[in-house]
């Protein structure tokens, strides 16, 4: 089999489940903001979750399908390991671009929540 190749298996094989592990934590642990941010209707944030989990799903295995192909051919091991390099520090950081965007959207949300509730009441007296 061809170096080429097998970077490309290797590529696919550490890229594929990397994105799933980062899409089940930001689905597991975005759970609570959404909650927060759509005021505790849990059936709406449990939509909203799974929703912005298949948009990740899609938009990063895109990616890592776009991303596969190699500039040029992988004749021996040290050239499989500057490849794999190469793209799975990519793979990372577009997963972590995607992770604080994430962050952002929920933060942004949930201040809007926030503005829609009614201001504390003023104090009634002294002590």
């Amino acid at each position: 089999m061809n170096a080429t190749v097998i970077t490309y298996a290797i590529y696919l094989v550490i890229a594929l489940p990397l994105t799933m592990w980062v899409a089940r934590n930001l689905f597991r642990n975005g759970r609570i903001f959404l909650v927060d941010c759509f005021h505790g209707n849990e059936s709406l944030a449990d939509s909203v979750n799974q929703l912005l989990v298949m948009g990740f799903y899609l938009i990063n295995f895109g990616f890592v399908a776009l991303y596969l192909k190699l500039a040029s051919e992988v004749t021996n091991t040290r050239g499989v390991f500057e490849a794999l390099s190469a793209k799975i520090g990519i793979v990372l950081l577009v997963l972590g671009g995607m992770h604080f965007f994430n962050l952002v959207v929920f933060t942004r949300m949930r201040k809007r929540a926030s503005w829609n509730q009614a201001p504390p009441l003023p104090p009634s007296g002294t002590i």
